[in-house]
C-alpha cells in the first residue's frame, strides 16, 4: 500500500510546498509502514524536474501529461488524482494546503469518501488512533483531530515540515487518464502572474512596508532590501488601500497569508488583521520608530528607530557580505 502525494506546479516547476508535502509523506510512511510514496503530477513538466521529486522522498512519479491540466482546472485535477489514488491502492493522500489544493482536496473527500484534515503541522500520533495536529484560528492555537475513516486526506501547512533533500531520483511513469469533457465545462481563460518577482505565497523571505514609509516614492528602499535577500515584497492593508502598492502585495487576514522563514515588517504598526496573515512566520523582525508599536509584542527581533536610516544601512551591509 502506498501514500499518494498530489504535487502542484507553476510554469513547469514543482512548488516548494509540494516538496514539503512529499517530505511529510515520506516521514509518515516511515512511521506507519504504509510503503512507498508515490507522487501524481499533472500537465507539462520536464522529466528531469519530475525525477528530482525523489530527492524529497518519492520513489515514483505518475505523470498525467494532458496539456489541458496546465491551467489547474479544479474538477479535472480532482478526477486525475482520484484515478491515481485508486491505481496505486493508496489509503492516504497528502498535499500542500493552497488555494488549488484546498479546492481539489474538498472534491476528493467526496469522490474517495475520505476524511479530510487541513493545516496539518505534525506527523499523526498513533497511540490512540490516528490523531492529527492542525493549526486553527489563523495560527493562534492548535487542535488535535481524530481521523476514523479508512481513507485519509492530509493538507500540510506551509513551512510546517523540513524538506528532505537527500533522496534519490524518482522513477517517472506516464499515467494514462480518462477525463470526461464535463470536467472542462468551466475554463480558465486568463491568468495574470507577476513577472520577475518572488511570489508571496511561495516566498521563503518577505519584506513588507506600511504607512511608515510615508509614500510610494520611498518604496525603492523596500525593493532594494528584498532584492538583496532574494525576498518577496508585501505591504499592509492601508498601503494597498491608498494605492501605494498593488493589491496582490497586501499581506493580512483579508489579503495574502504568508508563512515564510523570515518576515521583515518595516513601518507597520501591527494591527491584529495584519498579524493574522503573518503569525505563521518562523521568524519576525520589526523595524519601527514607535517603541509602543503592537508589532513588537509578536516580533522575534525588534529594532526601534527610523526606517529611512536603518534599512539603507542593512541593505548595504547585506550587499557587502555577498
Amino acid at each position: 500500500m502506498a501514500i499518494l502525494v498530489y504535487v502542484e506546479q507553476a510554469s513547469g516547476k514543482i512548488k516548494k510546498t509540494s516538496l514539503e508535502a512529499i517530505s511529510y509523506a515520506f516521514a509518515l510512511a516511515q512511521k506507519t509502514g504504509e510503503g512507498a510514496v508515490v507522487a501524481i503530477a499533472l500537465g507539462t513538466i520536464d522529466v528531469q524536474e519530475l525525477a528530482a521529486i525523489g530527492e524529497a522522498g518519492a520513489s515514483k512519479v505518475l505523470h498525467g501529461t494532458d496539456e489541458r491540466l496546465n491551467a489547474g482546472v479544479i474538477q479535472a485535477h480532482a478526477t486525475a488524482v482520484a484515478q491515481a489514488f485508486q491505481a496505486v491502492g493508496a489509503s492516504t493522500l497528502v498535499l500542500a494546503k493552497s488555494s488549488l489544493g484546498d479546492a481539489v482536496a474538498a472534491r476528493l473527500a467526496i469522490k474517495l469518501e475520505a476524511g479530510l484534515v487541513s493545516n496539518v503541522v505534525e506527523l499523526p500520533q498513533l497511540e490512540n488512533g490516528f490523531v492529527v495536529k492542525r493549526s486553527i484560528y489563523t495560527g493562534k492555537a492548535f487542535a488535535d483531530t481524530i481521523m476514523t475513516t479508512p481513507k485519509k486526506i492530509l493538507a500540510i501547512k506551509k513551512n510546517a515540515v523540513d524538506q528532505k533533500v537527500d533522496g534519490v531520483k524518482a522513477q517517472v511513469e506516464v499515467f494514462d487518464l480518462s477525463l470526461p469533457a464535463t470536467d472542462f465545462a468551466s475554463k480558465i481563460t486568463d491568468t495574470k502572474r507577476t513577472i520577475g518577482e518572488v511570489l508571496l505565497p511561495e516566498a521563503d523571505i518577505v519584506v513588507s512596508g506600511g504607512r511608515g514609509m510615508k509614500g510610494p516614492e520611498n518604496w525603492g528602499m523596500i525593493e532594494d532590501l528584498a532584492q538583496s535577500l532574494g525576498a518577496a515584497t508585501g505591504c499592509s492593508k492601508p498601503v494597498s488601500d491608498l494605492g501605494w502598492r498593488p493589491h496582490h502585495e497586501h499581506v493580512g487576514q483579508t489579503g495574502v497569508k504568508v508563512a515564510p522563514t523570515l518576515y521583515i515588517a518595516i513601518g507597520i504598526s501591527g494591527a491584529i488583521q495584519h498579524l493574522a496573515g503573518v503569525n505563521s512566520s518562523k521568524c519576525i523582525v520589526v523595524i519601527n520608530k514607535d517603541p509602543e508599536a503592537p508589532f513588537f509584542k509578536a516580533a522575534d527581533y525588534g529594532i526601534v528607530g527610523d526606517a529611512f536610516e536603518i534599512v539603507p544601512q542593512l541593505t548595504a551591509a547585506l550587499k557587502a557580505a555577498q
